[in-house]
């Protein structure tokens, strides 16, 4: 592989989610992988988690010209009339990077399928009416990403960092970030320069590399 492959699926059956978990997707919804070439050390590949978040957003917006109903919840899910809709898993593999992006245009999972106190999994096609096939959201997806990867080579992850809390769900609010082993309270005050969330709390500012955020 010479250049970034975008690989579509018709259906998934054993897929795998954050932290292992097993993940299916049916006919209707999209599951699309973006294959590249990783020359950067993995933490700085890891942003592109937030290029592909940001793409996914203005896709969203693309084929629905609605720009207020889309957020991006860190680190990697973005959500529709507060809601989840989308979600991203990275994967190293070698010298390569998987960028792996499910949506769900038109079913949504059940609640037993989700964790407890996760946000309500909602559908494109649930909650705005427009029914979107999986070919043409790659298209618009596709066009979307290549420049925010283009902007990310040349200037860093800077302008994407912006870019994205522009859109940050519940910034400036109590959230908790909770992890295997712990659970933190704080305020979503921001993302540093390596992605990590940053949370105010009255220990201090505490910066959160990975975990799943409940609010």
């Amino acid at each position: 592989m010479t250049g970034p492959v975008w690989i579509l699926a018709d259906e998934q059956t054993a897929a795998r989610g954050r932290r292992g978990r097993s993940w299916a997707t049916p006919k209707g919804n999209f599951a699309a992988t973006l294959m590249m070439r990783r020359a950067e050390a993995p933490g700085v590949a890891a942003l592109r988690s937030f290029i592909a978040s940001l793409a996914l957003r203005r896709a969203f917006v693309r084929v629905t010209g609605d720009d207020g109903a889309f957020a991006l919840k860190w680190p990697n899910d973005v959500l529709l009339n507060g809601g989840k809709v989308a979600g991203i898993l990275l994967e190293t593999t070698g010298d390569h990077l998987a960028i792996g992006i499910g949506v769900n245009l038109a079913h949504a999972p059940g609640a037993d399928q989700v964790e407890a106190g996760a946000l309500r999994p909602v559908s494109l096609v649930g909650e705005t009416g427009i029914s979107v096939s999986t070919s043409a959201f790659l298209d618009a997806l596709a066009s979307e990403y290549a420049p925010l990867e283009a902007q990310f080579q040349t200037f860093g992850f800077a302008p994407i960092r912006t870019a994205w809390l522009v859109h940050a769900a519940r910034l400036g609010e109590e959230i908790v970030a909770r992890t295997m082993r712990e659970e933190t309270r704080g305020i979503f005050e921001d993302v540093d320069e390596s992605g990590s969330l940053i949370l105010r709390t009255p220990k201090g500012r505490v910066p959160i590399t990975a975990a799943d955020v409940f609010f």
